[in-house]
This record gives structure tokens, C-alpha cells and sequence, in this order.
């Protein structure tokens, strides 16, 4: 894709980032950027990690929402602003709101994490919990700025939040000034594109790769179409992306500005998370791994140094637990295997007995004789295991099926 100057002139302009920069200036903070010398070594070049997941309310997304709020009129201060999100916008609406002194009221589905919700309400706003997906969430929130005159503060479909979080793109240039490749996650393409107006405008030799979760990704449909294209019922972990249509204003610039789009795969986000924990020491949400599972799955494709944009880390407990056993599986490392035996003392000592021979770490076990599926003398165990790679898992069925043990799950 080559660039002319007239590409670069649009809804989002340098000077548009520039000034955003300049109002946040104080407010968000300049987030580090850390090598990273796994990644590094399986790309081949250098590796940096710009870590928004370290920003204050923990995303990207209070760059944004500062910058949107900080430019309304008195009047539409005074009337208040309202927002929908399950996390990530609703706390930077929450903050910038409260450093501006405007009221906030911010709607939630009624599912959203407990921590998400509990952080919007202490950064100050009115938080209501409506409907069950956030296409109801978001609906509730429009009727409610018609009904009362609130303003409205889109998550990533207006310019002043593109160029909120352009000042991204204003910082890798300032940290990593050979960068020659920037890859960042993409849900409605706010903060792809605002990376993508600044990076262009100073540096077009410089390559940006977008990256979907494989069941939400509406951009490359959209992209073949022309124009912005629904996907119907996206499902991912990775809710900080799950978003079932491109923004008109975003999909203008990432179309023009943005050179690739990737999609991956729910298994290579679990491994990217568990990867940023292990080796980075950094906890970050699924859609802010996003970026570092696109190296993974395809380290020779990016031309060095690469940075990769950590884009939050607002993830829930519950949902870490899940993801890191996940990425522990996909991995070969975690186990977890139902089988038969009989039932009677001792039965159990031996299974256990057969795994220790094989060096299975024995994380659970669930032991069930009350049944209608099974026989007067059977017994069926559910086993999770820690394991040491693909192989060793192989290594522990084998076992299994030589002792005699039936593995039905």
C-alpha cells in the first residue's frame, strides 16, 4: 500500500494528534516501553513492548475520552455525558469525566466483571446496569443522551477520540525511533487509526498491522467490501475487541493508512497472555495480547524493530484463571483427562501411582461413584494435570491406556 500526501488528509490530522498530546499533557501518563528478548529472538529482530496496559484506569481509552469530553462546549458540559462499555471506555469516561468536573453516567450490561464495574463507580460516574451484550448496553445509553440531552461519548467513531489516541503513535515514534513495524490490536479501529494518522504523517516507511480476534473480525470483510460490514454475533475472550462493526470514521483511515490486518486465534491469545505474564512480567488483558499472539503465529512476517502495542490489562480474575489454563493447553503444559476405573480401595492410590511413574503433577481430582452411566463396581475420575510440552502429554495417555485405565474425555 503507498501513501500520498492527499492520503494523510482526512477526518484525523497530525495536528489534530498534536494538540491532543498537548491536552493530555498531566493527565495520561507517558507509558513505558519494554524489550522483550523472547520475542525478540523467535522474530529475529528487536521486539519492544508499549505498555498502555500500565496506563491510568489500566487502557488506552482514557486518552481518548479526555480529549472528547475536554472539547465540549460549556452548555454540553453542563447537560453531562453518557457512555457505554463493558470495561475498558467506561473507566477512561469515569476518570476524564472527574478530572473535568462534568457528570458521568456510564451503562453496563448486567454480565460485566464485578472489578470493571467497581472501578467505573469509584473513578466517579453514575454506572447503570442494563441489557445482556453491550449491543443493548449501547442503545440504553443512546436513549438516554435523546432523553435527557447528555452528550453521547462514543467508544472509537468521532475524531477528537481518534486523536486522543493517536498520541500512542506520538510516543512509539519518541521511544523507538527505528521502528519499522507497529502492530496493534483492532476492535473498532480508534486506536489503529489514530496510531496509523500519526505514524504516517512522520514516518510512511514505517509498516502497521492491525490484529483481529478470528470469531469478531469484522475489518477484513469490510476492507474487501469498501465499507464497513457487520459481523453477526462475534464471540472472543478478547472483549476489549469484540466489536461486531468497524466505526465509519476509523474505517476510513485504517482503509487508507493501515497496511494489514490479521486475525488470530483464541488459542494463540491464551498463549500470548500466559506468554506476557511468564516472560514480561506484565498482566494484560486478551485484546492487548492480541498484537504479541500475531508475532507469535507468524514471527517471520514482521520486519524489525517491531513494536507491539499492549493495549490494556483490565482483565477479570475469573476470566485469567480460564485464559492461563487455556494457554497452558494449547501449550501442551495443562492436562485434563476423564477415565473409568473400579471401584474399590486403593483404585485410586494406583491411578495416582501410574502418574508420579510419568512426572504428572496432579493439579484437581474429581471423583465420582454416584451415577446412572456407570456400573455397579465403576468409578469415573476427572483429572487435571500439569504437564511439560505436547509430548510429555503423549507420553502420560500412553501410560494411561498401558495401565489399563479407558480415557473417555
Amino acid at each position: 500500500m503507498s501513501y500520498s500526501t492527499a492520503a494523510l488528509v482526512g477526518p484525523v490530522t497530525l495536528d489534530d494528534v498534536r494538540g491532543a498530546q498537548k491536552m493530555l499533557s498531566g493527565v495520561a501518563r507517558v507509558t513505558a516501553m519494554e524489550g522483550s528478548r523472547h520475542l525478540s529472538q523467535l522474530v529475529g529482530a528487536p521486539v519492544h513492548l508499549k505498555c498502555e496496559n500500565l496506563q491510568r484506569t489500566g487502557s488506552f481509552k482514557l486518552r481518548g475520552a479526555y480529549v472528547r469530553i475536554a472539547g465540549l462546549l460549556p452548555e454540553q458540559r453542563a447537560a453531562g455525558v453518557v457512555a457505554a462499555s463493558a470495561g475498558n471506555h467506561a473507566q477512561g469516561v469515569a476518570l476524564a469525566s472527574s478530572l473535568l468536573g462534568v457528570r458521568a453516567t456510564v451503562f453496563m450490561p448486567k454480565g460485566a466483571p464485578l472489578p470493571k464495574i467497581s472501578a467505573t463507580r469509584e473513578y466517579g460516574a453514575e454506572v447503570r446496569l442494563h441489557g445482556q451484550v453491550v449491543d443493548e448496553t449501547l442503545a440504553a445509553a443512546q436513549e438516554y443522551a435523546e432523553r435527557t440531552g447528555a452528550v453521547f461519548i462514543h467508544p472509537f467513531d468521532h475524531p477528537d477520540v481518534i486523536a486522543g489516541q493517536g498520541t500512542v503513535g506520538l510516543e512509539v515514534l519518541e521511544q523507538c525511533p527505528e521502528v519499522r513495524t507497529v502492530v496493534v490490536g483492532i476492535g473498532g479501529g480508534g486506536l489503529a487509526a489514530g496510531i496509523a494518522v500519526a505514524l504516517k504523517a512522520l514516518r510512511p516507511d514505517v509498516r502497521i498491522v492491525g490484529v483481529q480476534a478470528e470469531g469478531a473480525a469484522a475489518y477484513p470483510p469490510s476492507l474487501a467490501a469498501g465499507r464497513p460490514v457487520a459481523v453477526e454475533h462475534p464471540v472472543t475472550m478478547a472483549d476489549g475487541i469484540k466489536v461486531g462493526r468497524p466505526g465509519d470514521v476509523p474505517f476510513r483511515i485504517v482503509g487508507d493508512l493501515v497496511d494489514e490486518v490479521r486475525t488470530v486465534s483464541e488459542d494463540e491469545l491464551s498463549t500470548a497472555l500466559l506468554l506476557c505474564l511468564e516472560r514480561a512480567k506484565l498482566v494484560v488483558e486478551p485484546a492487548g495480547a492480541s498484537p504479541v499472539a500475531a508475532l507469535l503465529s507468524a514471527p517471520d512476517a514482521f520486519e524489525g524493530p517491531v513494536v507491539a502495542v499492549l493495549s490494556g490489562g483490565n482483565v477479570d480474575p475469573v476470566l485469567m484463571q480460564g485464559v492461563l489454563r487455556h494457554g497452558m493447553a494449547a501449550q501442551g503444559r495443562y492436562l485434563a483427562v476423564r477415565l473409568r476405573l473400579t471401584d474399590r480401595p486403593g483404585a485410586l492410590a494406583t491411578l495416582l501411582g501410574v502418574l508420579s511413574v510419568v512426572d504428572a503433577n496432579v493439579l484437581d481430582v474429581s471423583h465420582v461413584r454416584t451415577d446412572p452411566r456407570l456400573g455397579l463396581t465403576e468409578a469415573e475420575v476427572e483429572l487435571h494435570l500439569e504437564t511439560k510440552g505436547p509430548e510429555h502429554c503423549a507420553e502420560v495417555g500412553r501410560a494411561l491406556h498401558e495401565a489399563g485405565y479407558p480415557v473417555i474425555g
